[in-house]
């Protein structure tokens, strides 16, 4: 639509010109054939030759001018917005055409008419109000000029013949511009069909790409901050199960109207897709945006929906993630992925809270060699391809890391020793970026063929991490996260104590999480029942005194973990 109305301003500048430059030209002709054909002035030929180059060179001059707000329509020219040398080009023509009409008869001139041009031109070019006054200067010099030439005691049939051409250039005015406010208010109905979500009267996907790309490149250029709030309904699609989509709409709409109420006037809501909504917060700091996003969601969650109380948590809730240019994204494309990351961050871990972007690849970055740097982009740009294919994959990497956290504050790990099983939990599945997308998201169970490509993925994403030094002792996590406990394990088949204790540590996080996760192909197991497969595999797929402290983290932190699932 943005376009469209560039183009439309590009094409009344057009026509404007046009219209200037008959104007200017008949009026030469006016000239010429009252001086230069004229047998009684001769004499004045030179003049009116001088004369015709110098509305020669003013033609050029307004077609130069018209022609430069064309290219620059998109910054300046929106009909409507008028500057002073609008007003100061307006006066000069108004004032030549006087001049015309004063050479040529004065109240007796055929050419009146001429000031149809400027009200056109002005009318089309600054709607209806600014046409009108134009229209009512133009008709007060025809009448004052009438009025003045002749006396009062006489009957003056020139000013009545010229009422009604004041009458023309009124009616022109107002008939062009009612049609032109006609037009306007067309094009407004028509934008907001083609820019505004009609369910949750919030902008629509398409429209909210072309803001972001516009307030990412003004961040750019004036080194100001951009937020994005990426908002998900948790839950709603039990909720539309229970009740109906048309009911799930009614919530859409609800929340919509919510959303705009708790923004600022230059903040952008819109409908990314689904359920999902997003917003723009435009030269915003990310401690400012984190607070309107913590006001929406309280605003959400102590607001009453009908049927919320059947929802798994007693309430309808939103799960928000915020990311910010420049701080945690250095394009669109990387803040929408920041943005979306921290939202299934909050979905995952902590419903109906708000998260911020946090990547533990930032923190590795603070610690490895500056030579090493390019290559840890690269490898977040990997892990962002491999939660593209298989979302899965992503939360399950996010909760491995905070499952491990825990084991390794109940065991007493080193500050060296966390950040290292922290750093290989986060990176064990990276292998995955070598599995097709099909084989991640399969719905049935694995052929031999499809499951030997799947457990190739440890020594994958080992070859990925090797070139990065500051990383060696992260190697065997990645490796060996799929070695058991009595050697039946792949791709090495260690055994025992031979497998490194972080990695024996890392594998019982790695399963548990896999046992009660939903895939494809099965449900999750509950809580108690992956507790109860933890203890059959003690000692044969699982280290046994990890095993006992990892279940007794997981029940003592398992309401936690079970409600926010």
């Amino acid at each position: 639509m943005k376009l469209f109305e560039e183009d439309r301003q590009k094409k009344i500048y057009k026509i404007v010109s046009i219209v200037k430059l008959l104007s200017l030209f008949l009026g030469s002709l006016i000239i010429l054939n009252r001086y230069y054909f004229s047998k009684e002035n001769q004499h004045t030929a030179y003049s009116a030759m001088t004369g015709m180059l110098l509305i020669s060179i003013g033609i050029a001059a307004v077609y130069l001018i018209n022609t430069l707000r064309i290219f620059k329509s998109k910054k300046n020219g929106v009909q409507g917005n008028i500057k002073i040398k609008d007003i100061v080009e307006v006066t000069v023509f108004i004032g030549i055409f006087s001049i015309l009409i004063i050479v040529s008869g004065g109240h007796l001139s055929q050419y009146k008419f001429m000031f149809l041009f400027i009200i056109i031109s002005s009318t089309i070019q600054f709607e209806m109000l600014f046409g009108m006054v134009i229209a009512a200067v133009c008709s007060a010099f025809v009448l004052t000029l009438d009025l003045l030439a002749l006396p009062s005691d006489i009957i003056n049939h020139y000013f009545e013949i010229d009422l009604i051409l004041v009458g023309i250039f009124i009616l022109t005015a107002w008939l062009l511009g009612d049609y032109g406010n006609i037009e306007k208010n067309y094009r407004e109905q028509l934008a907001k069909l083609a820019n505004v979500d009609e369910l949750t009267g919030l902008y629509n996907h398409r429209f909210f790409q072309d803001a972001l790309s516009k307030h990412v490149k003004l961040s750019q250029k004036l080194n100001v901050p951009v937020c994005l709030l990426f908002m998900d309904i948790d839950y709603f699609k039990y909720y539309n199960d229970l009740y109906g989509h048309q009911a799930g709409d009614h919530i859409l709409s609800k929340i919509g109207f919510l959303l705009n109420k708790n923004l600022r006037p230059q903040d952008i809501a819109a409908r990314y897709g689904g359920d999902e909504l997003a917003v723009i917060l435009p030269d915003t700091s990310e401690e400012q945006s984190l607070a309107i996003a913590e006001k929406i969601r309280s605003e959400v969650e102590n607001t009453r929906f009908a049927g919320e109380e059947a929802q798994p948590n007693g309430q309808l809730t939103v799960s928000i993630g915020v990311s910010c240019l420049p701080d945690k994204a250095k394009s669109k494309k990387e803040l929408i992925n920041s943005s979306d990351d921290a939202l299934y961050r909050a979905k995952f871990f902590n419903k109906n809270r708000v998260e911020t972007y946090y990547s533990v690849l930032e923190e590795l970055k603070a610690e490895i060699d500056d030579r090493h740097i390019d290559l840890i982009s690269s490898i977040k740009t990997l892990i962002s391809v491999v939660n593209a294919k298989d979302r899965y994959t992503y939360g399950h990497v996010e909760r491995v890391v905070i499952l491990c956290d825990l084991v390794s504050e109940k065991i007493g790990l080193t500050e060296q020793e966390r950040k290292i099983l922290k750093y290989g939990a986060y990176l064990h599945d990276i292998g995955k970026i070598e599995v097709p997308q099909e084989v991640l998201n399969k719905k049935m169970p694995l052929t031999d063929e499809e499951w030997d490509m799947l457990k190739q993925h440890p020594a994958t994403g080992a070859e990925i991490i090797k070139p990065v030094d500051s990383l060696r002792e992260v190697l065997p996590l990645i490796l060996y996260h799929h070695e058991r406990y009595d050697g039946k394990g792949y791709p090495n088949q260690l055994k025992g104590e031979n497998i490194p204790y972080l990695v024996r540590i890392l594998t019982v996080a790695d399963s548990f999480d896999a046992m009660t996760s939903d895939r494809p192909y099965r449900h999750g197991k509950t809580y108690d029942e992956a507790i109860i497969e933890l203890k059959k595999c003690r000692g044969s797929q699982f280290d046994p005194d990890i095993t006992d402290t990892f279940i007794e983290v997981i029940q003592n932190n398992k309401d936690y973990f079970e409600h926010y699932k």
